[in-house]
């Protein structure tokens, strides 16, 4: 039966919200790997492909016309929220007060400069809360475990559609907002924060983690990412090596392509990865395995993101005239399989699939690309945990750093037996719990492996 959601009261001061038709299952052709909810595949099982553009509705009233631009158009994933699914989440994770307070401050402001600053310190409490929260500091406000990475999520996309219906009492344009919206993206994901302590000193390594959000949410509302889940427990957090303390920032990225191709991942990097000992992307991959992802390549599969957009074709980058079609992963990745991490299985994974040079048809190579070869996928696929680490790898390389880099990809976070079918199953359960405690752990050991063996 399909959840309908109530009658929304109009409150004085907003934008009746409008809506597109919420787009059907985004299921694609599988890919290089065969793991469902996986962004290593790149894509789940068979479905009609993804739209091409998020939709941007408009609204016309009987006695005059009211455009929504794109920027204050409600988007595909924020739609996603009136299901009842997020609304639970959003309660029992007990971040269901972030976005009408972030409504309360906005009221009080009286230029798009009050604004800015407003936006900002209530993005950057989500995030921190988050952290706390995952870190076991102050209270849960809720009954989800700790470690749930889905609240922050439910609760950035409420907080970004507040934004888009606010009207304030000054003039606003759609630069001035679409500015608004991108400072609650770098502040709630922890983007615009990781900065190392300058008191450390070289004795204490440098690590930069990033995450991703949830994903294929329209095939299962209720799925979490156990990559953002780590990026939040591990968030500033110092763990102990054989050869000292290493301090480790993170952050969490969104699965949209659009925001790949504007520069977010080098944006939030930059800094970062220019001080770093160490770093690695983590996206969830496999079922039942980790792997640490060899070879990257400059590839987009088409397969659709959260706003049901697909991108097919050359990663964008600057610079395309310098633009390897591979890259290559420069952690000690003999070490991570030989160690003994966790329950699950770790492989050095070297399969890709390209089109070799002089040839037409993609060729899957079980030991890495050949000399001249387009890339069509890396290790992790073509999907964005695939170009995460394309881009984080070669801004590594630009910037000239000779560090241990690349990209992990975690087991896919499954629900308990009986609890699989998102049409009866609850948000979660113990096996699901215990999962993802399993795979956040097994990270950290990983981690610390890496950096204990790149002396």
């Amino acid at each position: 039966m399909r959840h309908l959601s109530p009658a929304r009261r109009i409150r004085p001061g907003r934008r009746p919200r409008v809506r597109t038709e919420l787009l059907g299952l985004v299921l694609l052709t599988s890919a290089a790997l065969a793991a469902p909810q996986s962004e290593a595949a790149g894509r789940p099982e068979s479905a009609p492909p993804a739209t091409t553009t998020s939709a941007s509705p408009a609204a016309t009233g009987a006695t005059g016309a009211t455009t929504v631009s794109a920027v204050t158009a409600v988007t595909v994933e924020e739609q996603r929220l009136d299901r009842a699914v997020p609304q639970e989440i959003l309660r029992r994770g007990g971040f269901d007060g972030q976005a009408p307070a972030l409504v309360r401050a906005l009221g009080a402001t009286r230029s798009a400069a009050q604004a800015e600053r407003v936006v900002a310190r209530h993005g950057a409490r989500l995030w921190q809360r988050a952290v706390d929260r995952a870190q076991g500091r102050g209270p849960a406000h809720g009954d989800l475990s700790r470690d749930d990475d889905r609240p922050l999520y439910w609760a950035r996309l409420a907080m970004s559609r507040e934004l888009r219906e606010w009207q304030p009492r000054f003039a606003l344009s759609d630069a001035a907002r679409s500015r608004l919206l991108g400072t609650l993206e770098r502040t709630s994901r922890g983007q615009d924060s990781m900065v190392f302590p300058g008191h450390a000193g070289r004795d204490v390594k440098r690590i930069v983690v990033t995450g991703f959000d949830p994903f294929t949410l329209d095939r299962d509302i209720r799925i979490s990412n156990p990559s953002g889940a780590t990026a939040l427990a591990l968030d500033g957090t110092v763990i102990r090596t054989a050869d000292g303390p290493a301090r480790i920032e993170a952050a969490v990225f969104p699965v949209r392509w659009g925001d790949f191709a504007d520069g977010t991942v080098e944006r939030a990097l930059r800094g970062p990865l220019s001080r770093a000992d160490l770093f690695t992307t983590v996206s969830q991959g496999r079922v039942g395995r980790i792997d640490v992802e060899r070879f990257n390549g400059a590839w987009r599969g088409g397969f659709g993101d959260n706003e049901n957009v697909s991108e097919t074709g050359l990663v964008p980058v600057t610079d395309p005239a310098s633009q390897p079609q591979w890259t290559t992963t420069s952690l000690p990745y003999r070490e991570i399989v030989a160690a003994d991490t966790g329950r699950f299985p770790v492989y050095d994974n070297t399969s890709v699939t390209e089109v070799p040079a002089g040839g037409t048809a993609p060729v899957v190579r079980p030991d890495g690309p050949t000399a001249g070869s387009q890339a069509r996928a890396g290790g992790g696929g073509d999907y964005l945990s695939n170009e995460i680490a394309y881009r984080a790898t070669l801004l590594r390389d630009r910037l000239g750093r000779d560090i241990p880099g690349g990209h992990v990809h975690t087991p896919v976070l499954q629900f308990g037996a009986g609890n699989t079918d998102p049409a009866t199953g609850t948000v979660t359960d113990p096996e699901f719990v215990r999962n993802r405690l399993d795979i956040i752990a097994q990270l950290r050991e990983i981690i610390t492996v890496a950096a204990e063996a790149s002396d």
